[in-house]
């Protein structure tokens, strides 16, 4: 029953329709060899299955099958922005498309640029990494309990998630809600709509995500500098960077109108208004482009490298890149992933109706950001896959290679029904739609596409590394699929 939990809540997909004509926008002009790449990266999209060159996704029918709404895509070659292209749409209502300049929720990956920011006040001396957080905070208090033990939280346990604290993130407030205050948050306190920020077992223990966290380093700063996180940032990080569509703010401010992407969920429906708004800077609030944050990146790639130190010297980046404990992945305010022989530094982002990712090499000048103004979640993999496979960033993502072949009508219609799980109520149904078979756990609100590998086995996308393949009575008539793991094999019987 365990195993048949975990394969099953990894098949998530929605597969409904984007409207027809989005046309990818792209203001600047790149040398033939450039152009090309784009093209083998619009051609070549991978999830955990590679499909034979015959039959490589694409990224427009992606959009489409996903109903993913847009997206924006910035590339990093030998330390340079090598290419930035924009795709869909930034509204869909005022069909609006989105362009290079469109800003997007990048959520959770503001903390990497808040984690950037503060390490400069540690290259300053104005503030140690592994003292007691409440020697800088003057406008609150952490409330220390018998939880923490008698040990002292540091700035660096609250950028690296080792400071056992609760609240993992935010959920944002209606543009008629009234705000809390950083404190309030915190706190707890209405109109706050998150619970206290408190500890929930010893720090240094171990890593447990942390957005509020996240917001005591936020509050901590504003402490020290006395000046506030959106201005701070803004100077000591935006502007000598050049990342003049970038910013943190609760609520954007009216001159960017035009340029703000809406959000939209998994079902490609808003969420109710353009945007969620977030008190909560850090780690929510930040609204950027895919080339701002490409430029980031590569300022972290150049100051390893001793090649620039416009914010940090080498020394404080390293140490900013290097995971806090043992046993984690977590830096101060970055991921540190090894893949196949390289490391990468990376942070993702989830804001209701957003989804966001970016990847930088730790040497050779290599990096990816991607910004989705949906939920689609493994859309953003795809993408990320077909970038490190274009540019061959070895041993990057691990993939099985497939052919997807056609069934004949006649057979998959033998395959439409309800089926139940072995050993348990759950329902499933295999419908056809347009000619091509879908399942859907009962009471789920997706559905999953089924890709045919021979007439009985076949795969689906969010089910990743298993396979599944019907089977069959003595007299030919279907009675259920098998769900086929390295370690397992799970019956599932049609029933009708």
């Amino acid at each position: 029953m365990k195993k048949y939990l975990i394969i099953t809540a990894t098949l998530i997909i929605l597969s409904q329709f984007i409207p027809h004509g989005l046309q990818a926008q792209q203001t600047n002009k790149y040398s033939k060899e450039v152009l090309e790449k784009i093209k083998q990266f619009e051609n070549n999209l991978i999830s955990w299955v590679k499909l034979d060159s015959s039959q490589n996704w694409n990224i427009y029918d992606r959009m489409k099958e996903y109903d993913n709404a847009g997206i924006s895509i910035a590339v990093i070659h030998n330390y340079k922005i090598e290419w930035v292209k924009s795709y869909g749409l930034a509204d869909k209502s005022e069909n609006r498309p989105v362009t290079n300049q469109t800003l997007f929720q990048a959520a959770s990956i503001g903390k990497s640029i808040n984690g950037f920011g503060i390490m400069k006040l540690v290259q300053q001396k104005k503030v140690v990494l592994n003292r007691d957080i409440n020697d800088y905070l003057k406008t609150w208090e952490f409330p220390y309990d018998t939880i923490s033990k008698g040990e002292k939280i540091t700035l660096a346990q609250l950028l690296s998630h080792t400071a056992g604290l609760s609240v993992h993130g935010f959920d944002g407030y209606k543009w008629n809600d009234s705000l809390p205050t950083v404190i309030q948050s915190l706190n707890g306190e209405k109109p706050a709509n998150n619970p206290a920020v408190r500890s929930i077992f010893e720090p240094e223990l171990k890593f447990e995500y942390s957005g509020g966290g996240n917001m005591i380093s936020q509050l901590m700063l504003e402490d020290i500098t006395n000046k506030s996180h959106i201005h701070y940032m803004k100077e000591n990080v935006f502007e000598p960077l050049h990342m003049n569509n970038t910013f943190y703010a609760a609520q954007p401010y009216p001159k960017y109108k035009n340029q703000l992407a809406t959000a939209y969920r998994f079902d490609g429906k808003d969420i109710g208004c353009k945007y969620h708004i977030y008190p909560e800077h850090c780690g929510a609030a930040l609204w950027t482009t895919a080339e701002d944050l490409a430029k980031f990146i590569i300022e972290i790639q150049l100051s390893l490298k001793g090649k620039s130190n416009k914010i940090l010297n080498p020394e404080m980046t390293k140490l900013m890149l290097t995971p806090h404990l043992q046993t984690s992945n977590s830096a101060l305010g970055f991921f540190i992933d090894k893949k196949g022989n390289d490391y990468y530094f990376q942070h993702s982002g989830w804001n209701e109706g957003f989804c966001s990712q970016y990847y930088g090499s730790m040497e050779g000048g290599n990096g990816v950001v991607v910004l989705l103004n949906s939920e689609k979640m493994d859309f953003r993999e795809e993408l990320i896959n077909s970038v490190a496979t274009v540019y061959g960033w070895k041993d990057f993502y691990p993939f099985v290679t497939k052919r997807v072949v056609s069934v004949a009508d006649s057979i998959k219609d033998k395959y439409i029904g309800i089926y139940q799980f072995e050993n348990s109520d759950t329902k499933a149904m295999i419908v056809k739609e347009n000619g091509k078979l879908y399942l859907q756990i009962a009471n789920a609100p997706s559905k999953w596409n089924i890709y045919f590998t021979s007439l009985k086995e076949f795969f689906m996308l969010e089910a990743k590394w298993v396979n599944q393949e019907f089977f069959t009575n003595e007299n030919g008539n279907v009675k259920g699929f098998y769900i086929l793991s390295d370690n397992s094999k799970i019956t599932v019987n049609k029933i009708e």
